[in-house]
């Protein structure tokens, strides 16, 4: 099933940007899936489980703005789940649809935690990979020491390692995977060397209001009413056991699936977690 590129524009209070996605499946079909990627990844990461649910769902994966092929925020200030669903609003108005079922990892479950809340929400099914309404101190401050930081390669393979090294959590891939996640998330700057795609001043917001305690988003969470399931990796630092447990007994009583080998977060790149996924959004 081929993959489409596509742009939406939006605005922030700083003015009007461009949102890229990228679009599989028939462009008639109402049955519309969103996916949306975490904090500094991108589109990309869902090409195969995209590319395996492409024949029941138009499936759209947007660059969330500030990463991948999205324009950049005049402003970093706005840089937050508050601009990301206003984008998400836009995207779903320019598909002409009126229902989504959405997947989310890490930051994208947090865009459709927050919209799956809203009254009149879109979205009637929701799967959270790998997080939940209390996200732990101790997994923003790992993600702090790197995002932001703009690092740049001489060479390929030296990003394709550090790739490696950042996104250990996300379990055991084949070099296949690895070769994928990095080369859609780096590009080859006007000096040769080779850097990461998103806007470092993605960081600047999310360093000033998460670096010293835990989120709690649990009256969010507790608004959600459509079918969720919530996939954890079962090393995540960022969704604690206890929570995960906890949202299968608060707010829409979700479904709960835990992936062994796998902490923050489960990428759809095997077999196991893609089914997981389509077994529920499928699942009348």
């Amino acid at each position: 099933m081929l993959m489409r590129k596509n742009s939406v524009q939006c605005a922030s209070p700083s003015g009007l940007h461009r949102m890229a996605y990228t679009e599989w499946g028939a462009p008639d079909n109402p049955r519309v899936l969103v996916c949306v990627h975490g904090l500094t990844r991108n589109a990309r990461d869902f090409d195969r489980l995209a590319g395996a649910l492409a024949q029941h769902y138009r499936v759209i994966c947007p660059d969330v703005v500030g990463r991948g092929q999205s324009g950049h925020l005049k402003n970093p200030a706005f840089y937050s789940v508050p601009q990301y669903v206003a984008d998400m609003v836009t995207l779903i108005a320019r598909l002409n649809v009126q229902t989504v079922h959405w997947v989310g990892t890490s930051m994208g479950g947090l865009i459709g935690m927050a919209l799956a809340s809203m009254e009149n929400t879109p979205i009637r099914k929701l799967l959270l990979n790998d997080v939940g309404p209390l996200i732990t101190l101790e997994s923003l401050q790992r993600i702090a020491t790197y995002v932001g930081t703009d690092p740049t390669w001489a060479t390929f393979d030296e990003a394709l390692n550090f790739v490696k090294l950042v996104s250990t959590p996300f379990g055991l891939l084949t070099e296949a995977d690895w070769m994928h996640l990095t080369e859609h998330s780096i590009s080859q700057r006007s000096d040769g060397r080779w850097g990461f795609l998103y806007d470092p001043a993605i960081a600047s917001p999310f360093k000033a209001t998460f670096a010293d305690k835990d989120i709690d988003l649990w009256p969010i969470y507790e608004l959600i009413k459509c079918p969720t399931l919530v996939l954890r990796g079962a090393e995540s630092d960022l969704l604690k056991h206890e929570t995960w447990q906890e949202m299968g007994e608060r707010g829409p009583r979700a479904k709960l699936a835990e992936i062994q080998g796998v902490g923050h977060a489960p990428m759809f790149m095997t077999d196991e977690q893609i089914s997981l996924a389509r077994d529920f959004l499928l699942t009348v």
